[in-house]
């Protein structure tokens, strides 16, 4: 073989191991990749069936109860325009209140609720995760639509 062919064959081979390289990685990526969802989302079907997601929104207030095993607890999040009950086995954080935002990873189970791996809570009074606070704005919207609709349906009469 000339020396041409080989140094083209060496190349070759370059490029296929990249390739394969490349796909291995972004296959990884895709696999492990978790998509960020509201409660409003969720009952919409966007959600991925039988996937982990993350989920976030408030904490609904006088929600959260724990179970007689202590270490088991459920709770509903909220986005104002949806309702989505949670359950978690696991110690929750100490910034974990009802009324606080929560983004939550886990996937739906055959009831609607969501199971919980991992419960995350706010670090300060100040921040929430652009998702869930365009996902609140949203839903005070849409609460605030339905609100203003049924204010002119009862004028009208």
């Amino acid at each position: 073989m000339k020396t041409r062919h080989k140094r083209l064959v060496l190349v070759a081979a370059g490029l296929a191991t990249l390739g394969l390289a490349a796909w291995l990685v972004l296959s990884a990526f895709k696999q492990n990749m978790v998509f960020f969802f509201t409660p409003t989302q969720v009952f919409s079907g966007e959600a991925p069936k039988g996937r982990s997601f993350r989920i976030g929104g408030m904490v609904e207030n006088g929600s959260l109860m724990r179970q007689p095993d202590g270490v088991t607890v459920t709770f509903v999040v909220t986005d104002t325009a949806q309702k989505l009950p949670v359950t978690y086995k696991g110690i929750l954080p100490d910034l974990f209140k009802e009324g606080k935002g929560v983004v939550a990873q886990g996937k739906l189970d055959n009831q609607g609720k969501f199971v919980a791996e991992e419960v995350l809570a706010k670090h300060d009074e100040n921040y929430m995760p652009p998702d869930a606070a365009y996902a609140m704005k949203k839903g005070q919207e849409a609460n605030q639509k339905a609100a203003a609709a049924g204010t002119m349906a009862k004028d009208a009469k």
